[in-house]
């Protein structure tokens, strides 16, 4: 397979070259996310390090998992168990932490493999709900075509729902995305941006409360 490893530390990043290329990998290499991005639209098989000095890996998989289904797994010194769910849950197909040997490397990719490519998600860059246009790409939100000026976590919050339209989020999960701590669920931050983005719109029923569960994109009322 032509395999995209995504690792900054050379001395790694070399001694897992010389290991796929033995077992008959085509490996190229980067050391960056945002080079990881463009390069993984021509690869077979991502491995992803987290700790990338431009790009979290999280944010980087989010990014790429927005227009690529291809085969991944994490492969992290991230030890917790709330960093494997995070990479799991933002579309990893496995998590590999480090130390590992290289044959239990290789037999999670032949596992992924087998297991078949997940669909490619088909997603809009742009999520329309009556008169409120949401461009994901662009960070841009207008109401009746006049521009809504959004904090960055508000935009999170609003894109993370509308990607899904339908899909209910649950507080925990929101808030682990968006803010990177599900522990934040006893505070009212969460509370407070979506109120935001109903008074910002002026479209009050744009985000849907669902009692005791979580949150949803729902109408341009």
């Amino acid at each position: 397979m032509r395999v995209l490893l995504v690792e900054d530390d050379d001395r790694l990043a070399s001694a897992l070259t010389t290991a796929l290329a033995r077992h008959g990998h085509q490996v190229s290499r980067a050391g960056l996310a945002v080079d990881a991005l463009r390069l993984a639209g021509g690869v077979d098989f991502v491995l992803l390090d987290l700790g990338l000095p431009d790009m979290d890996g999280l944010d980087a998989l989010r990014r790429l998992r927005r227009v690529s289904a291809v085969p991944l797994i994490v492969v992290t010194a991230r030890t917790e168990e709330r960093e494997v769910l995070r990479g799991l849950r933002s579309g990893a197909d496995d998590y590999l932490v480090k130390p590992f040997r290289t044959f239990e490397l290789m037999a999670r990719m032949e596992a992924v493999v087998r297991r078949g490519t997940r669909p490619r998600p088909a997603r809009d860059d742009v999520v329309s709900v009556g008169d409120v246009r949401i461009d994901l790409e662009s960070r841009q939100v207008t109401v009746a075509g006049e521009p809504v000026t959004l904090t960055r976590r508000e935009f999170d919050v609003l894109a993370l729902l509308a990607r899904e339209p339908g899909v209910v989020r649950g507080r925990e999960e929101i808030l682990d995305e968006v803010w990177g701590d599900p522990l934040l669920s006893a505070s009212r931050s969460l509370d407070v941006h979506v109120a935001n983005l109903r008074a910002k719109t002026g479209r009050p029923g744009l985000v849907e409360t669902l009692r005791g569960t979580g949150y949803r994109l729902g109408s341009a009322t």
